[in-house]
Order: structure tokens, then sequence, then C-alpha cells
């Protein structure tokens, strides 16, 4: 496993170019400015911009906006007239947004499979569940 400085230079060459390459992103399609304006990202971890930049990368690849990206959450949950909700999750950073989106995605995919896979009847899972029980022992009298 490499440390997040050597894939910053594998791929990247420096962390200037990684910034530069996340900057992109930072425009009124997918970002949210919630960072500091005087510090900005050259000050944050390397482990977190490369994160950022996989996450902005596939969601650009995918969606291409972050309105997108909330309408396909919605779809996902079944939502999609639900104002309040889409208000309270246009709220939230692409990285939380698409590790939603995965999580919905993942679950309707397990619910799809379990839905294919022949239900047990009610008698058998009962048998299967409790086990047998030995006589009892008789008295001697």
């Amino acid at each position: 496993m490499k440390s997040p400085l050597s894939l910053v230079k594998d791929t990247f060459g420096d962390k200037s170019k990684l910034v530069a390459a996340l900057e992109k992103f930072t425009g009124e399609d997918l970002w949210i400015g919630r960072t500091n304006k005087d510090k900005g990202l050259a000050h944050v971890s390397n482990a977190k911009l490369l994160r950022l930049h996989a996450t902005f990368s596939t969601v650009k690849e995918k969606f291409g906006t972050r309105a997108k990206l909330i309408d396909a959450v919605l779809t996902l949950e079944k939502r999609t007239k639900d104002e309040g909700y889409k208000t309270r999750i246009s709220a939230y950073p692409v990285p939380r947004l698409f590790d939603l989106y995965r999580a919905l995605e993942k679950r309707a995919k397990n619910a799809a499979a379990s839905a294919k896979a022949p239900a047990k009847d009610g008698k058998d899972a009962k048998k299967a569940a409790t086990p047998k029980k030995k006589a009892a022992p008789k008295a001697k009298a």
C-alpha cells in the first residue's frame, strides 16, 4: 500500500497540480463553497484531496452535475415529489451525496436479489429455527 504522498507524486507530480485538478471541479455544477478562504485547498491533507478528486471525477463522469446526482438519489428513494427532503439533501456536499447514492444503490440491488431468492414456507422456517427436543428420561419408581 502506497502512502498518499507517493500516490500524489505518481499521479499528479506534486500537491499543487492535484489542487489545480481539484479546482476544476469547484464550479457551480458540483461544488458547495465550504472551504476556508484563508487556507484553501492547499492546506488539506493529501489523502483527503485524493478522495475528493476520485469522488468528483466519478460524479462528473456518471452524473455531470449535483442536481442530477440529487435527482438520482430521490429516484432511488422513491421520493421524487418530496420537496422538503430535496431541499435538505441539496445542502449536502457532493461526497456525502455520492455516499448516499452508493448506499441506496447497494440496498436496492440487495433487495432485488433477495426478492428473486425462493422464499421458504413458514413451517419450514419454523422447523429449521427450533431444534428437536429429546424425550425426558423416565423416572424410576
